[in-house]
């Protein structure tokens, strides 16, 4: 453990901290070494708070139905979070007014883009800061809270048991129809018991987070957060300019493949529960039996990859950095959790024997691989990544480890007939992706809409994006409020849009590991992850190989690559 933190240091209170805080901000400075000692120790005491609340989030999504891990999280974004709130907005104009600062983001300092990169990140989080708004931050992190806690205790009666939602979306993957349509009924009856739960958290989300825009300045919350979350390389604009290519190039593709599939079950009528099932009516793939044999399978999975990236996942196996297994309690959904402190993150999942899990695990841990690699980097700040960048990391890892999944497969149908999923994923993912990006910019940007006008607005949207081939006739209240289930919308906003613009990427390097040279696309793959935030995005993605470009050119040429994969 670093020194300026003591040895054995626990935050129990907001007050057990604010004295390191104090140290730093009345610490002199004066000369440029000062300047990055002064640095490193305001980097380790982030690190430590960082992994402090990590360990909070981590322990009350694995089991929501523990009060105990629930306090201790609330504590955190009710107690402590808001009082150190100001304490790191003062070590942040320490920072900008510090007469060394323009010394480090100089040329002729071999790390200059690195340090300019941060301190422009120090500088906007100084300009968008406002006390008014901490108890509100406060506020929408105890009602994401909430959100994931209903969303972690849904669960159906089947056949006299009680499963997750998850494990009842396996029946989605069975030939027999009746069985999939009873599942798909019963998993939406379930959702629709918390639809006015869920209803009135978001109404208050969206009054709280268009005050904290106000408050700051803003015309909008959608502004607020570009501006929040450091988006400087791409505006609003290239964010419709990027649905519109979608539209054009993306869903041509997508209703291709939902005709196709259509065809083949040779059914008059797709309905919502025809569209995970195997086309051919062949059983789902399975390909493990539980979280050990997923994780042992993954391992090898990746050695074949780079015998490092495997080392990533049994270093965290050996640490117990992974909790794999879907169950009753569990917080939906899948993450890697870096540890600031520790220098290791942990994967966060919900695996029940399909093929999404595969796709999970490896995705994950190409999050996982990433923070491994920018372990060496000697501040926080140059590690925390844009999503721009953390989903590069990962989705490319989907496409790039399909290579190795004989490992789960023992027959080579079964292993082509996992990698067409998988494109296929792809392609239909992109104007998912769209569809919730442009529904978050309509909602901020209409702040005062009605829950009548948000479902219309939605349903719109989704018109725009989809096939029009599945039929949900009858089924229109499903479709109506589907948008609930994507926690992104409910937790972090306008964090959904970088999946796509990664995954451009992602085709990007895959497409080279192709049609160019494997050596060549893994050696970018790595090269990236080990700039961290040092260099911007766009810069990052060149060294990756690929472009920073979401352009109705640039989306076509790489939708024809994924099609010729396909096909």
């Amino acid at each position: 453990m670093a020194s300026f933190i003591p040895e054995g240091f626990r935050i129990d209170s907001a007050q057990s901290v604010v004295t390191l805080f104090n140290e730093l901000l009345e610490r002199p400075i004066n000369h440029v070494g000062d300047f990055n000692n002064w640095l490193k120790d305001a980097s380790d005491l982030e690190s430590h708070i960082s992994e402090d609340m990590a360990w909070r989030y981590i322990r009350m999504t694995c089991d929501t139905k523990n009060k105990d891990h629930e306090s201790k999280y609330l504590q955190f974004v009710q107690e402590i979070q808001p009082q150190l709130a100001p304490l790191e907005d003062q070590l942040n104009r320490k920072i900008a007014e510090c007469s060394f600062t323009q010394e480090l983001e100089n040329e002729s300092n071999p790390r200059s883009t690195a340090h300019r990169i941060y301190f422009r990140g120090v500088r906007k989080a100084i300009e968008i800061f406002r006390e008014e708004n901490i108890e509100i931050q406060s506020e929408l992190s105890t009602l994401a809270q909430e959100y994931s806690s209903i969303q972690g205790s849904m669960s159906i009666d089947w056949n006299g048991e009680e499963i997750t939602l998850q494990k009842a979306s396996n029946f989605l993957l069975e030939p027999d129809r009746d069985l999939r349509q009873k599942a798909w009924k019963s998993i939406q009856q379930r959702r629709t018991q918390d639809t006015e739960k869920l209803e009135n958290i978001f109404d208050l989300m969206v009054a709280k987070r268009h005050q904290m825009a106000v408050n700051a300045g803003f015309d909008n919350y959608r502004d607020y957060m570009f501006a929040a979350l450091g988006r400087y390389d791409y505006n609003a604009q290239d964010c419709k300019d990027f649905h519109k290519a979608i539209e054009e190039h993306v869903v041509p593709l997508t209703k291709k493949v939902t005709l196709k599939r259509k065809e083949q079950m040779q059914l008059e009528v797709l309905k919502p529960w025809d569209t995970s099932v195997d086309p051919l009516n062949r059983p789902a793939l399975k390909p493990f039996s539980n979280g050990v044999d997923l994780l042992e399978k993954g391992i090898k999975n990746l050695h074949q990859l780079d015998p490092f990236f495997s080392q990533c996942l049994t270093t965290m196996k050996e640490k117990g950095l992974l909790d794999l297994d879907s169950r009753v309690g569990k917080a939906p959904g899948g993450y890697n959790y870096p540890l600031a402190e520790t220098n290791m993150p942990f994967i966060f999942m919900n695996a029940t024997g399909n093929l999404r899990d595969v796709e999970t695990l490896v995705h994950e841990a190409g999050h996982a691989i990433h923070s491994f690699l920018m372990a060496p980097l000697s501040l926080n700040a140059f590690k925390n990544t844009p999503s721009e960048v953390a989903e590069l990391a990962s989705m490319s890892m989907e496409l790039l480890s399909m290579e190795g999944w004989q490992h789960y497969f023992d027959s080579p149908e079964d292993l082509q007939r996992a990698k067409m999923e998988q494109i296929e994923g792809v392609i239909n993912t992109l104007p998912w992706i769209a569809t919730v990006d442009a529904f978050q910019h309509w909602i901020y940007e209409n702040p005062n809409h009605s829950r009548e006008d948000r479902m219309n607005a939605w349903n719109q949207i989704q018109e725009r994006f989809g096939t029009g081939v599945v039929d949900y006739t009858g089924l229109e209240f499903a479709k109506n409020h589907a948008w609930h289930r994507q926690l992104h919308i409910f937790e972090v906003p306008f964090y959904y849009i970088e999946y796509g613009i990664a995954q451009l990427g992602a085709i990007g390097i895959w497409k080279n590991y192709v049609e160019k040279s494997r050596e060549e696309a893994l050696a970018g793959y790595t090269n990236f992850m080990k700039l961290g935030y040092t260099q911007s995005i766009p810069d990052i993605y060149s060294a990756a190989g690929v472009r920073f470009d979401f352009s109705p050119q640039y989306v076509s040429s790489l939708m024809n690559f994924v099609e010729s994969q396909w096909n």
